[in-house]
């Protein structure tokens, strides 16, 4: 018999909230150690409670493993792509923006004159 399906949200209450966090960071970091041994993955994972307490599992040197990750994130092309897509579409945008306006006045010159004679 398999286990019932759960509304995944926010437990309200506080004690049910850290029994569960217990149960469920447990179950996070095995699986992490597993992905680890299996895969020969290098695996860091980084967990803060609601408490601010840090809870952390490293398959080497976490410190290692940050610094890895980190120099892989700068070196990984269009990492900050997103950012660039929104600043370029803000300037095509505002430029738009501009061409509509004097487009639109020209129109109306355009309008008067046609108007007067």
């Amino acid at each position: 018999m398999g286990r019932g399906k759960i509304v995944i949200r926010r437990i309200d209450n506080s004690t049910n909230r850290q029994v569960t966090f217990s149960k469920r960071r447990g179950g996070l970091l095995k699986k992490a150690k597993e992905l680890s041994i299996l895969c020969d993955a290098e695996v860091g994972l980084v967990v803060f409670s609601s408490t601010g307490r840090l809870h952390e599992f490293s398959s080497t040197n976490m410190k290692a493993v940050i610094d890895r990750y980190t120099k892989a994130k700068e070196e990984q092309p269009g990492v900050n792509a997103t950012s660039e897509i929104k600043s370029l579409r803000f300037q095509e945008n505002t430029c738009l923006a501009s061409l509509t306006k004097n487009l639109s006045h020209l129109a109306l010159v355009i309008f008067d004159s046609y108007l007067c004679h």
